[in-house]
């Protein structure tokens, strides 16, 4: 079971970085940009650092005497690789280094209510990251910008049967990013035993706080700075 906080403009510098996935995905992400994010991930004592696969290795040797775990995106970002294909990207990750895992459900065959196949490939993840052990933790990203709510309601439900951890709202690279409807929508659906992850769009410290006040107990953001100036030492 995750334990949830809702708990909101209250909290401190160091509290709300604790909740913050530090992130650098984009497409032209390098090697030099990801020992910059975990520099500043030691510097702010952040949940995570949140890296493309590639980088998974050089991100864990960096953070190998810290306590900041390496999140990978897996079937980024559009999540219409197989299950199979996804499931293998999983155990990469997981060999590379990588105990939390954020991967994209398939948008299209959640959109055609094939429920089905979009519980097997959450599943499958998840037989992946059960398979490393207990603490590795899985992530389904919705992608809440292409869904209807029924739909939003349907994959979270999904990602709850097939055992992952949290639901988390967007890549980034949709429609559009978190909104504080959608993460009180997934937390309405999950309860109190899983996680939900706000990102996308996140920039300074109100969003932050209003996601966390609606039911996020995860944070994804590249501009963590700005967010965390943003709140009292």
């Amino acid at each position: 079971m995750i334990a949830t906080e809702m708990e909101g403009g209250s909290m401190n510098r160091r509290e709300l970085a604790k909740k913050i996935d530090h992130t650098l995905l984009g497409p032209i992400a390098s090697a030099e940009g990801v020992r910059t994010l975990c520099a500043e991930a030691v510097e702010h004592g952040v949940a995570t650092v949140c890296v493309n696969p590639c980088h998974v290795a050089l991100a864990a040797s960096l953070l190998m005497d810290q306590p900041i775990p390496v999140c990978a995106v897996i079937g980024f970002p559009h999540g219409m690789m197989t299950a199979q294909a996804k499931a293998c990207e999983a155990a990469d990750a997981i060999a590379l280094g990588a105990s939390e895992l954020d991967m994209v459900v398939n948008i299209g065959a959640l959109r055609d209510g094939n429920h089905a196949a979009v519980e097997a490939d959450i599943r499958a993840v998840c037989d992946a990251a059960r398979a490393a052990g207990p603490t590795v933790y899985v992530k389904v990203i919705l992608e809440t910008g292409f869904l209807s709510d029924e739909e939003k309601e349907a994959g979270a439900r999904l990602a709850k049967k097939a055992g992952a951890h949290y639901v988390k709202t967007s890549t980034g690279f949709g429609p559009h990013g978190a909104t504080v409807e959608d993460v009180a929508l997934l937390r309405r659906v999950v309860g109190q035993e899983m996680g939900v992850k706000a990102a996308g769009g996140i920039r300074d410290a109100e969003t932050a706080l209003a996601m966390i006040e609606a039911g996020a107990d995860r944070i994804g953001a590249s501009r963590t700075a700005a967010i965390l100036a943003g709140v009292p030492e």
